[in-house]
């Protein structure tokens, strides 16, 4: 499978399949009925030129991507495998990279997002990912948080009707031509002497609610 995987999969990820990925995601984008609330909250930040620690699940990403109206966003993706396509993919929308992961590479990605998060520039993490646990922020976000003084903004996203793949992180697939909706949550800040597993957790609970906000807005 590793051998496929090199052989087959990567070569394709820099080149057609990557132009492809990305045409029926921007297809998709434009053939549904998006709708957003709290766009004033990032757009707030990027007006005063103030970077932010944007987040997201790792299973609902698919179409964050279209959403961004700032200048240049950093976006934090693994050195696996599959990690290339999305990576090749977020190319082609203009955004830049930051290679690395818990497992792979995290320090490095951990010195580069403080270095970028310092000199105000957007970053992007999904912080379950890249291989979960599903929906569980992990420390990384929190930290660099603390460090560097920035805010954590949860973004919430669902779709109805969509389905929902059978892997670790039930990937979301809205249908085309259907409603989307994106939910900006209120920017969280370290509290000085804050402990850090209490911080963590509260980023958790706000990405988890916002996005229990996007899931009911098509219950009302």
């Amino acid at each position: 499978m590793k051998n496929f995987f090199k052989q087959t999969v990567r070569p394709l990820a820099s080149g057609p399949l990557t132009r492809l990925l990305y045409v029926l995601i921007r297809g998709l984008y434009a053939s549904m009925r998006i709708r957003v609330i709290g766009a004033e909250i990032p757009r707030s930040f990027q007006d005063r030129g103030e970077g932010a620690i944007n987040i997201f699940w790792h299973g609902r990403i698919l179409l964050a991507a279209p959403i961004y109206t700032g200048k240049g966003l950093h976006i934090l993706i693994s050195r696996h495998g599959d990690g290339d396509i999305i990576a090749n993919i977020m190319k082609l929308f203009g955004f830049f990279l930051v290679r690395g992961s818990s497992s792979k590479g995290g320090r490095e990605a951990l010195r580069e997002m403080v270095h970028l998060a310092r000199e105000n520039k957007d970053l992007a993490i999904t912080p379950d990912g890249p291989r979960g646990p599903r929906e569980e922020v992990k420390p990384g976000v929190a930290q660099l948080a603390r460090i560097t003084g920035r805010p954590v903004i949860p973004l919430g996203f669902s779709a109805s009707p969509c389905w929902r793949l059978r892997s670790w992180d039930r990937f979301m697939f809205p249908y085309p031509f259907s409603r989307g909706v994106f939910i900006w949550g209120e920017p969280l800040y370290y509290r000085e002497g804050e402990d850090m597993e209490a911080f963590r957790l509260r980023i958790e609970h706000a990405l988890k609610d916002a996005n229990a906000r996007a899931d009911g807005y098509f219950r009302t």
